[in-house]
């Protein structure tokens, strides 16, 4: 018997869906369990990654509470209170507050006059490529003041000269000791021009331009008037 037109259209759309269901049986024969297992990975690095986020901001809370234990401690004077925290923290997996404990630490040594171990402290920023540039700089001038009467001058030379430069944010402080050291090694035609250079910076520390006038003004080289205190430093 014939197929009507409404018939045949009919047939053709049974036929139509049954290779469907049959291709869409295949593939996820084939590959269902692959899908399952790519989802469950899937879900489980976005858990971990939930977690992880979770762990950061617990572990920052935790470090942010220590570094405030040690300042509380070195607030009332009692330092000895703020060494384990500042330990702790000077192996923090966070630059900023390595960084910061460890310069606490050196600072604290300063203040025992331990210069070697203070020194050290500033070497291991300085030596540390993940803390930003403007850290190390720090750390390698400090470094020198620690260490400026027992090294060798071409240390402090070697070590400043790449700071010592204008638009540094520690131009000042690095110019003023390498031009010192350059002093200690009998060169006035490098220390000389070097102090009136820093004397010309106006981001310079008012205490360090005077000192370094004076400096350049002992060889013999000119520099500018030292700028007046204004009104508001002067109180």
């Amino acid at each position: 018997m014939a197929l009507t037109p409404q018939n045949n259209e009919a047939f053709l759309r049974e036929v139509d869906e049954e290779l469907r269901r049959d291709r869409l049986a295949g593939f996820w024969e084939r590959w269902g369990r692959w899908l399952i297992i790519g989802t469950v990975i899937g879900l489980a690095a976005f858990g971990a990654f939930l977690f992880w986020q979770h762990r950061a901001r617990v572990a920052a809370g935790e470090e942010g509470e220590r570094m405030q234990t040690a300042f509380d401690a070195l607030a009332a004077n009692k330092p000895a209170d703020a060494g384990k925290p500042l330990a702790e923290l000077a192996g923090s997996g966070r630059d900023g507050y390595r960084a910061l404990a460890l310069f606490t630490q050196a600072d604290i040594l300063l203040q025992k006059q331990d210069l070697r171990g203070a020194a050290a402290k500033f070497a291991a920023i300085a030596a540390d490529q993940s803390q930003p540039a403007a850290f190390r700089d720090l750390a390698s001038v400090r470094q020198s003041m620690a260490e400026f009467d027992t090294a060798k001058p071409q240390v402090i030379v070697d070590r400043l000269r790449p700071i010592a430069v204008p638009g540094n944010a520690y131009f000042g402080s690095a110019g003023e000791l390498l031009g010192v050291a350059y002093m200690r090694q009998g060169r006035r035609d490098l220390a000389g021009p070097l102090f009136a250079q820093v004397a010309k910076e106006k981001d310079v520390p008012e205490t360090i331009r005077q000192r370094v006038v004076q400096m350049a003004g002992l060889l013999g080289v000119d520099t500018p008037a030292i700028i007046p205190a204004t009104e508001d430093t002067a109180r």
